[in-house]
């Protein structure tokens, strides 16, 4: 005769079944959000940080020719104090006017291979979404039919017959 299956709880199925509903619907939200970033992004680096670059170019850039046009004034009036203050400041000018125009070109790179650099990234996301989408709905579903099926075993399977209580009489030694 095949051995009985013992079921201690058929409950800990409907939690674990549950507890992965909670699951795939807080994944789906954080792959969504995760999508949501990743627009986010190519939005502020193709176009916020773009025009930010080259409007900070284009305002040191002034602040550079101001700062020349203030050494050459300064040349002219042969003041030695002031043509140290406005070499440094040109000095300073033109560090800013070169930063600006580094980040400028870090900015375009980044225009250029964000997508290069991110899709790779979103596919192994998809395989995620695909076992969300796919798979784990077949596990819930399998998981609620074991579930029943282990219910109606538990409920046509005969109660165990209980042993007699132990008489008095024969638990005492003579």
């Amino acid at each position: 005769m095949a051995e009985q299956a013992k079921v201690t709880s058929v409950d800990a199925l409907e939690s674990f079944r549950s507890s992965l509903i909670v699951f795939v619907h807080t994944a789906h939200q954080h792959l969504d959000g995760v999508g949501d970033d990743v627009r986010r992004m190519r939005n502020w680096v193709q176009n916020d940080q773009r025009m930010h670059w080259q409007g900070e170019l284009r305002r040191r850039s002034r602040v550079l020719d101001l700062a020349e046009q203030e050494l050459f004034s300064a040349k002219l009036s042969g003041l030695r104090d002031n043509l140290v203050a406005q070499q440094n400041a040109v000095r300073k000018a033109k560090a800013a006017v070169e930063e600006a125009e580094e980040k400028l070109r870090a900015v375009k790179h980044w225009t250029r291979n964000f997508d290069h650099e991110a899709d790779p990234l979103l596919k192994r996301l998809e395989g995620l979404r695909l076992l969300l989408d796919h798979d784990l709905p077949k596990a819930i579903s399998y998981l609620l039919q074991a579930q029943k099926t282990l219910e109606g075993y538990t409920e046509s399977a005969p109660l165990p017959a209980k042993a007699p209580p132990a008489s008095p009489e024969m638990n005492s030694e003579p």
